[in-house]
């Protein structure tokens, strides 16, 4: 019976049907046949622990503060700042890219207001520079995904949540290995830029002839102060114990709204197209959480969590193999369904067998937030392509995409491969905190 659930779900999910109502749909039909109409009496209090959970409210939070600052126009700000700063470098425009992308992931968190952001403003910019359009299509695609695993990350909230970890902790848990992709990223670009010149040319010096003297100072400073205070506010306040990541959330939606004051571009239609948003995206959020947290009680009414636990015991897997099964599980699920579905449906069913096995929670939360990234990036089916692609010119087709992405996609698994084998990357720091 567990798994005609999981089948009967996958299959509606793959048919087109709203995730959210699915999940709970299937709840309520395989609830009611298998626990009775019992089941109706214990769902309120599964929703109503969701609603109480003051951890949770940091989403909706994170989430405004990222479409606030995208609406502000600092985005486009910091890209043509960054691109002049290092335009002299040859694949110049592209480390600009990288760099900027990782400001944006922790200032925003949202991966997709990122990936059509930059496809928009720096695509065209870097076919014109002469960049081949692989190298374009990939650098944008996998920098706009950084958001997925740079603090604060919805996803890492929502990892937290589910696996009963603080949320400062998974914030500073995925410091080192943030950095470390961003590394790898410039790394990548600095070597093609050696080895093939004609891939990742230097920007024209005609165009930086203005970018010079106190003109510079003054474009940077004003580019990069602001984005800057704010993820010190944010991030600082939780590191230092000063707020929760809640407060720290309300902080970073406050700055946003304050950063779009002074930058001039705040208005009432602005004001109410952020809200809509973030309300739109708050609740899809939520209702896929409410139908999760249904789906996972009837799971474990039905003795799910038992006949999977068995199944592992019978085929006597350790901790790494079954580890590297469900990460691998993850990884080709994350082709089809999008992370929030991921973390609500798996997650939940598989981090108390890890668990129970000696696995550090915090350490699988960091390697199931770089796995999503890694699928949000992996053709056919990586939503981050779909959104590039869709906001791409004419000239850009889907097997430029795919080819430029391929050398991103590796570094994503050698850093991942490198968590995975040295878990102190993940707990040395909030270990260090701690003390």
């Amino acid at each position: 019976m567990p798994l005609l659930l999981f089948i009967t779900l996958f299959t509606l999910i793959l048919l087109g049907f709203p995730i959210a109502f699915t999940l709970g749909g299937v709840a309520l039909f395989f609830g009611i046949l298998t626990v009775g109409v019992d089941f109706l009496n214990l769902l309120p209090l599964r929703i109503w622990g969701i609603m109480t959970n003051t951890v949770l409210i940091a989403v909706p939070l994170f989430i405004y503060m990222g479409v606030m600052l995208e609406k502000s126009g600092l985005a486009v700000e910091l890209l043509e700042t960054m691109a002049l700063l290092f335009g002299r470098l040859r694949g110049g425009l592209a480390i600009s890219i990288i760099a900027v992308g990782s400001l944006l992931a922790a200032s925003t968190g949202i991966v997709g207001a990122t990936v059509v952001t930059m496809g928009l403003l720096s695509l065209p910019t870097m076919l014109k520079r002469g960049y081949s359009p692989e190298v374009a299509t990939g650098t944008i695609a996998a920098s706009g995904t950084l958001g997925q695993i740079i603090p604060p990350s919805i996803v890492l909230i929502l990892l937290g949540s589910i696996l009963n970890v603080p949320v400062g902790d998974m914030f500073l848990a995925a410091v080192i290995p943030g950095c470390l992709l961003v590394t790898l990223y410039i790394g990548w670009i600095v070597v093609l830029a050696v080895v093939k010149p004609s891939a990742a040319p230097a920007m024209p010096e005609t165009e930086l002839e203005q970018f010079r003297g106190m003109a510079a100072v003054k474009r940077v400073t004003h580019a990069f102060v602001p984005p800057l205070l704010l993820m010190i506010a944010v991030l600082g306040s939780i590191f230092a114990g000063i707020a929760s990541p809640t407060e720290a959330a309300a902080v970073g939606a406050m700055g946003a709204s304050v950063l779009t004051v002074i930058r001039g571009k705040m208005s009432y239609r602005t004001l109410t197209g952020v809200m809509s948003e973030t309300t739109h995206l708050t609740c899809m959020v939520f209702l896929i959480l409410i139908g999760a947290t249904a789906l996972g009680l009837v799971f474990r009414g039905m003795g799910g969590d038992v006949y999977l636990a068995d199944i592992i015991l019978k085929l006597d897997l350790g901790p790494r193999r079954f580890l590297l099964i469900v990460m691998l599980i993850v990884f080709i699920v994350g082709f089809f369904i999008d992370f929030i579905e991921i973390i609500f449906i798996i997650v939940p069913v598989v981090s108390p067998i890890l668990i129970s096995m000696g696995v550090d929670p915090l350490w699988l939360g960091i390697l199931l937030a770089m796995n999503l990234q890694t699928s949000f990036l992996t053709p056919p089916f990586g939503f981050a392509l779909f959104y590039l692609k869709g906001v791409a010119p004419k000239t850009i087709e889907t097997r430029h995409i795919y080819r430029g992405i391929i050398p991103f996609i590796i570094i994503q698994l050698i850093a991942l491969l490198m968590v995975l084998f040295i878990p102190e990357m993940v707990t040395w720091l909030p270990e260090t905190f701690q003390k």
